[in-house]
């Protein structure tokens, strides 16, 4: 099993934690990964971008000129595309990008994600973090005192609403409870950090997803 050590919020090894092997030393599937990651940005598109085509633009209505004798060739509205102001052909339209990848297969990837962060020496676990109120000094410390200066993601067994507000003003922190992670979000950060708690709750999900 995978050991990695156990800290406090002032950043002191008090311990050592062992991971699950089913969850933490998994074989790694990069493609599994890479597909998961490209659902998870096709699902935050917004698909709204449109242009107008040649029914939507305004005017055009009278043909300008008559069809035939003026030795120019034949028009029949000033809003046809090949004309200055006329609709666009074949312009992007409202569409839903989403799409979904089994369940099974989106928590074998993320299983995949924390074993390529465990190898990476990019996780570390710690007793608790405990916030009494929304104080973003006080966050910006805790964070300070594990080395985890850069983009992080905190994770707790459950939603913490001081923690989460105490996390959300430093650029390129996230804080989430156990059950929300993803792939994306395991990958993007640097330094995934969670709770002894997170990771068993973490644990609990994965692998009731892998037995089933």
């Amino acid at each position: 099993m995978p050991v990695v050590a156990l800290y406090n919020v002032k950043g002191e090894q008090i311990g050592d934690v062992e991971l699950n092997d089913a969850v933490f030393g998994v074989e790694i599937n990069k493609s599994l990964i890479h597909d998961v990651v490209v659902m998870l940005n096709a699902n935050k598109r917004q698909g709204t971008a449109a242009v107008k085509t040649r029914g939507f633009v305004r005017g055009g209505g009278k043909k300008p000129w008559r069809q035939k004798g003026t030795g120019r060739a034949r028009q029949g509205s000033t809003r046809a595309p090949n004309w200055v102001g006329g609709g666009k052909v074949f312009g992007p339209t409202p569409r839903d990008y989403s799409y979904a990848i089994p369940k099974k297969a989106r928590r074998a990837a993320l299983r995949s994600a924390l074993t390529a962060k465990v190898q990476a020496g990019e996780i570390l676990v710690v007793d608790k973090i405990e916030v009494a109120a929304p104080k973003t000094k006080e966050m910006a410390g805790i964070l300070a005192n594990l080395n985890a200066n850069g983009k992080s993601l905190v994770v707790t067994a459950g939603y913490d609403s001081n923690l989460y507000l105490s996390t959300r003003n430093i650029p390129g922190v996230k804080s989430s409870p156990a059950k929300d992670i993803n792939v994306y979000d395991v990958l993007y950060h640097s330094k995934v950090i969670l709770t002894k708690d997170a990771v068993a709750k973490v644990e609990e999900v994965l692998l009731d997803a892998a037995s089933a």
